[in-house]
């Protein structure tokens, strides 16, 4: 892309910025800097409004890029990270949207501390909420920086970084200036924009193939260079037991990590009732499937149409799948209809990075200020700040911590980065969630070791595995200290989060309160008492 192209999608780019900090603004005016304003928007959207605000939220830089992109790089292995990311909002819909919404104010250690000693479950809900948001926050920074190089030229690594640092600056504005209500019409706008465009691009490659589904994979698996073997499993997945093993692994982590983000979890908390949270769900459950079927549709097309060889030339993590696929359809690179419906992907892609770091950075700083920072104790006396003002600052410190890694890691594939996330969520929020909601016994001391027994271990395996070093796509690959041999660690971090509960609970010397786990109960089941 050259001279007036780029032009149009940098202007594309600009118009969705100024419209989202003029949403922004707007918000800011109208705001009276109360927590549940910050937090939780005044709890005033309805359910189709939070339904499309999850979506906005969900359908983040690793489904719109990384997953086509995988799909093109590895034909039905990729077809995993849809299924697994659409079968995780059944989970969430059965067990935890109503439940939560009834036990909780803003956060996930709301839900926990309820029935437990308030100090130490805040700490460890709120460490493990920050850590599973920054990992996400990497995720979306990697596709925006991938983004934006391949418009200024594919390989310009200064364009990588100032866009990196650009976005991480705009997630820091719009929570802190517009706190819960603005990133929520910035996700819904943004839910609007991604659908549009994927039912377009969607459309434009079956036209292609004349809706023929059967042509389309035949292509793809010939442009493959795999031939047969890219329609079936095994590609990325397959030979030895490792691979099996990595394959059994990803997808428990994307179908258990849904219920554990901290970012979606906090959605929950912007309707007025139990009832509109799980409707909420309903609607987000129809956008969500919807936008996945099609991502498989775009993943395949690139293959087809782009070719796989000429999609990991452009990028070795095959996040540029897409809008190089938009180029093609729009009429091929110089041609005019294919700049500008690149431009137009571009831009939406851009507006999906945007809305889910702000959510994302919203739920992290809320974790900081009303889990971590409630619970420091301070001397009688003395004049504390809000919370927030707190939530406001630990914006602007989870951002730089997110820049800062994501430059580190602008190499990897988003949909496998944010599969490293949704492992860490499984292992250290869902099983003291799920004990908090369903199990009589569950003590303080269970709670705390859930958390830390799922989150240190799943921190630790990604640590030393081939993810950081030792292997050719590494993080470090000039050096190799992995010890553990698989790159998505659930299989192993997920069962040692329920067992570390299990057995903080069994060996706890203190009792259980049974009369706070009714009240609980009663309160999650019928909403008498929610807030």
């Amino acid at each position: 892309m050259t001279g007036d192209h780029q032009t149009l999608a940098l202007v594309l780019f600009s118009v969705f910025i100024a419209v989202t900090l003029g949403i922004t603004t707007w918000v800011s005016r109208s705001r009276h800097g109360s927590a549940e304003e910050f937090y939780a928007g005044g709890r005033l959207f309805s359910p189709m409004e939070n339904g499309f605000a999850i979506a906005g939220d969900y359908m983040s830089a690793a489904s719109f890029l990384g997953i086509s992109g995988l799909i093109a790089l590895f034909g039905y292995d990729g077809m995993l990270y849809s299924v697994g990311f659409l079968v995780a909002w059944l989970v969430v819909l059965l067990l935890v949207a109503e439940l939560v919404r009834n036990c909780g104010r803003f956060t996930l250690a709301d839900v926990v501390a309820a029935r437990m000693r308030e100090r130490p479950v805040r700490i460890a809900a709120g460490t493990s909420s920050v850590t599973v948001s920054v990992l996400y926050l990497v995720a979306q920074m990697v596709g925006a920086g991938s983004l934006v190089a391949l418009l200024l030229g594919g390989t310009s690594e200064a364009a990588r970084t100032w866009t990196v640092i650009g976005v991480g600056a705009l997630m820091v504005v719009y929570v802190s200036w517009g706190g819960m209500r603005a990133t929520t019409w910035i996700q819904i706008v943004k839910a609007v924009l991604l659908m549009a465009g994927a039912i377009a691009l969607t459309v434009l490659v079956l036209v292609r193939f004349h809706g023929d589904i059967g042509l389309l994979l035949t292509t793809a698996a010939e442009r493959s260079g795999h031939g047969a073997s890219f329609l079936g499993p095994g590609l990325r997945y397959g030979g030895d037991w490792t691979a099996r093993l990595d394959f059994v692994s990803l997808g428990l982590a994307l179908v258990l990590g849904t219920a554990g983000l901290p970012h979606i979890l906090s959605r929950f908390y912007t309707v007025p009732t139990a009832r509109a949270a799980r409707r909420s769900v309903v609607w987000s459950i129809g956008l969500i499937g919807a936008f996945y079927l099609m991502t498989i549709v775009l993943g395949f097309g690139a293959a087809a149409l782009v070719g796989t060889d000429e999609v990991r030339a452009s990028n070795a993590a095959g996040n540029t799948a897409v809008p190089l696929l938009a180029l093609d359809l729009g009429g091929g690179a110089g041609s005019t209809g294919g700049a500008v419906l690149f431009a137009v992907v571009a831009a939406v892609a851009f507006a999906t990075i945007l809305a889910v770091v702000a959510g994302i950075t919203l739920a992290s700083s809320a974790a900081v200020a009303h889990d971590l920072y409630a619970s420091v104790r301070r001397a009688p006396g003395k004049r504390r700040p809000s919370e927030v003002t707190v939530a406001r600052v630990a914006a602007a410190l989870v951002g730089a911590v997110a820049i800062g890694l994501g430059l580190l890691a602008r190499d990897l594939n988003v949909a496998f980065l944010v599969g490293l996330a949704f492992a860490v969520a499984a292992s250290a929020n869902l099983p003291v969630l799920l004990y908090s909601l369903f199990w009589r016994r569950f003590t303080t001391r269970g709670a705390v070791w859930s958390v830390y027994g799922g989150l240190v271990p799943a921190v630790l395996l990604v640590v030393f595995s081939p993810v950081v070093s030792g292997a050719p796509g590494s993080l470090f690959p000039g050096v190799d200290f992995h010890v553990f041999p698989l790159e998505n660690p659930g299989i192993v971090s997920v069962p040692l989060g329920f067992l570390a509960g299990w057995l903080g609970t069994v060996l706890a010397p203190e009792p259980p309160d049974e009369q706070r786990h009714a009240e609980t109960e009663v309160r999650a089941l019928t909403g008498a008492g929610a807030v």
